[in-house]
C-alpha cells in the first residue's frame, strides 16, 4: 500500500471533493478497518479486522464499486455519528439528479471515516 493521507477533516473533504483517488479511499477504509497486507505471505492479515467484516470480506472489498460493501459500511456507523458530515463539516450532500452512485459511495466512505475519527477521540478521553 502506498503512503496514506493523514486522516483528518482535510482528508474527509478531499474524499468528498474527489481530490483523493478511489484506490486511496479504499486503502484508507481498509487500513482503518484493520486490514493489513503481509508481503511475506502475499495475503491479507485480518487479525485486527472486526469479526463481522472478516466473515463477510476475508479480503478487503472495493467500497467504491461494491454496493453491498458500502451498505455494510453505512450500517456499521453508530447511530449518533450518522449525521457527522452535516453537523461537523457542514456538508449538505449532493443535489438530487446531480450525483452518481460513485459519489454517494465516496460520501459514505467519508462519513464512516469521520465517524471512526470521532470514535478514536472518544476512546482516548
Amino acid at each position: 500500500m502506498s503512503e496514506l493521507p493523514v486522516l483528518n477533516t482535510d482528508a474527509i473533504w478531499a474524499i468528498i471533493n474527489e481530490e483523493i483517488d478511489d484506490d486511496t479511499v479504499n486503502q484508507l477504509l481498509w487500513h482503518h478497518l484493520g486490514y493489513r497486507y503481509d508481503q511475506d505471505l502475499n495475503q491479507w492479515d485480518t487479525t485486527e479486522v472486526p469479526n463481522e467484516w472478516q466473515e463477510a470480506y476475508p479480503e478487503p472489498p472495493n467500497f467504491i464499486e461494491s454496493r453491498p460493501a458500502t451498505v455494510k459500511l453505512t450500517r456499521s456507523i453508530p447511530k449518533p455519528n450518522k449525521q457527522l458530515l452535516k453537523k461537523q463539516l457542514g456538508f449538505q450532500g449532493y443535489k438530487i439528479g446531480e450525483f452518481t452512485p460513485r459519489q454517494a459511495r465516496r460520501a459514505t466512505a467519508a462519513s464512516w471515516l469521520l465517524s471512526h475519527m470521532q470514535e478514536e477521540v472518544a476512546q482516548k478521553s
